[in-house]
């Protein structure tokens, strides 16, 4: 079963890759063209396209593109002409850093919240944190981004605004600038998956086997612990693999709002340059985050839950 999925896996990668090159190839305009400005001559856009590979086949183009994709050679950028590897390898790092310190904390919020809101459902303070949550879902993360940004930095001036100090170089400056994005990030991922941990425990309280335990003399909470958990774990562990991958492509607004130096700041000016290489090649790594994500949330449920096996 393991192989099916990874043959999945293969073919998705595989599709994905020749619909990313086709859609940009559809794009309107020479490359080399827009790189070198109008007033490059006919001889320059010519050299500079045989220089790319722009002038092949597209069937050479794309074997090109995939061959340097799997020898981590990703080409050169059209507007700085520096190596696209590079650019996305230094921006890769900081885009992980404020997505998984993000996921992370949301992950600490929203279990204990969730399963408190669960087995509170009844209760005043189950009630608040229900309302909390549907709160932060309907807040957009940008505008928690502006309003963290207005109250914290401007007018208590606790952190800065915005900006990105690697660690190396400051971890006290890398850590209050990393501050409120990763708070403006966790408010709305924390708050959805605070909302779907409640849903799956409420749903295993009222299975047959939770009340068998009760009866037994456990605790509402060692019911849960032994028993409950594992069952809850499979609806959010999907609906996680989702919000990771959600929050890698959400990132890009917060990266604007703070300027923090990421892989969607970096698709966004991309887009605006018209800088080919670059472009496809974040879209195609963001498709492999992806696909990825979802390869282990299939082997987790697996893992998780036997009977998927045995049914497999």
């Amino acid at each position: 079963m393991i192989l099916r999925v990874l043959l999945r896996f293969v073919v998705s990668l595989a599709a994905a890759s020749i619909i990313i090159f086709l859609l940009l190839r559809a794009v309107p305009g020479d490359p080399a063209r827009v790189a070198l400005g109008v007033t490059a001559t006919d001889d320059a856009v010519a050299a500079l396209a045989a220089q790319l590979g722009t002038d092949q086949p597209l069937w050479r183009q794309y074997v090109s593109w995939i061959g340097g994709l799997l020898t981590g050679d990703f080409g050169v950028s059209l507007s700085s002409r520096q190596d696209v590897t590079a650019l996305i390898i230094d921006r890769a790092q900081v885009s992980l850093i404020l997505c998984g310190t993000a996921m992370v904390a949301s992950l600490v919020i929203a279990i204990p919240l969730g399963m408190w809101a669960a087995r509170r459902a009844h209760h005043l303070d189950g009630v608040i944190v229900t309302g909390a949550s549907q709160v932060g879902i309907a807040v957009p993360s940008f505008l928690a981004g502006i309003l963290l940004v207005t109250v914290f930095a401007v007018n208590l001036g606790w952190v800065p605004a915005n900006g990105w100090i690697p660690p190396n170089v400051d971890a006290r400056g890398f850590v209050e600038r990393l501050i409120l994005p990763v708070i403006a990030l966790t408010a709305v991922q924390a708050a959805i998956l605070t909302r779907y941990v409640r849903s799956a425990i409420l749903e295993v309280m009222d299975r047959d086997f939770m009340r068998t335990a009760r009866a037994t003399g456990a605790s509402i909470s060692e019911a849960l612990w032994r028993h409950g958990l594992r069952n809850a774990a499979l609806p959010v562990l999907t609906v996680t693999g989702l919000q990771l991958t959600s929050l890698i492509v959400g990132a890009v607004v917060i990266e604007r709002v703070f300027l923090v130096p990421g892989l969607g700041s970096m698709l966004l000016d991309s887009v605006a340059r018209r800088d080919l290489p670059v472009v496809q090649t974040i879209v195609m790594l963001l498709v492999v985050f992806t696909l990825s994500v979802n390869l282990v949330v299939d082997v987790a449920y697996r893992i998780i839950d036997p009977r998927i096996r045995r049914t497999s």
